[in-house]
């Protein structure tokens, strides 16, 4: 069980003391798709839902997401974020959600990317669910990340 930092050697779990680590700039890039119908895609590329404009709502989401990590998984540290993102692009049957983290801290911050990914997903699901309920979230993943002592990774499997 040593191989994995939120458990204790009792099995237990733990919160990584991070106080010995040095501050340094930590990035994260993550993604997520939503497949639709190609008339829920249209609709999203006209503006064309009376909840409002989806895509602008999804992007708060997605960066206030990002920012309650803490709150929705359990041994996150509380951090400081200095910068959130959240793009999409318009994919042939559906959206591609790209998101960027980052900070200088202790520790990274790639729960944060992925959160902001997977909440905007939900929250286009969430609005649009009256005229697709048969949408699918798919291929959360962690693209990118910077900084502490792994250094630079690039996810080179990446589902596209």
């Amino acid at each position: 069980m040593s191989d994995l930092t939120h458990v204790n050697s009792n099995g237990e779990a733990n919160m990584v003391d991070v106080s010995s680590k040095d501050n340094t700039v930590r990035i994260a890039k993550a993604s997520a798709k939503i497949l639709m119908k190609a008339s829920t895609l249209q609709k999203l590329k006209d503006n064309d839902f009376k909840k409002g404009d989806v895509l602008s709502v999804a992007r708060i989401a997605g960066i206030m997401a990002a920012k309650q990590t803490h709150h929705l998984i359990p041994m996150c540290h509380s951090l400081n974020l200095s910068k959130v993102s959240v793009d999409f692009e318009f994919i042939e049957n559906g959206i591609l959600i790209n998101t960027y983290t980052k900070l200088n801290a202790q520790t990274g911050v790639e729960m944060e990317a992925l959160t902001a990914a997977s909440i905007a997903a939900l929250t286009i699901y969430d609005m649009c669910k009256s005229v697709d309920r048969f949408m699918k979230i798919t291929d959360v993943q962690l693209v990118e990340k910077q900084g502490g002592k792994s250094g630079h990774w690039t996810n080179a499997s990446r589902i596209l």
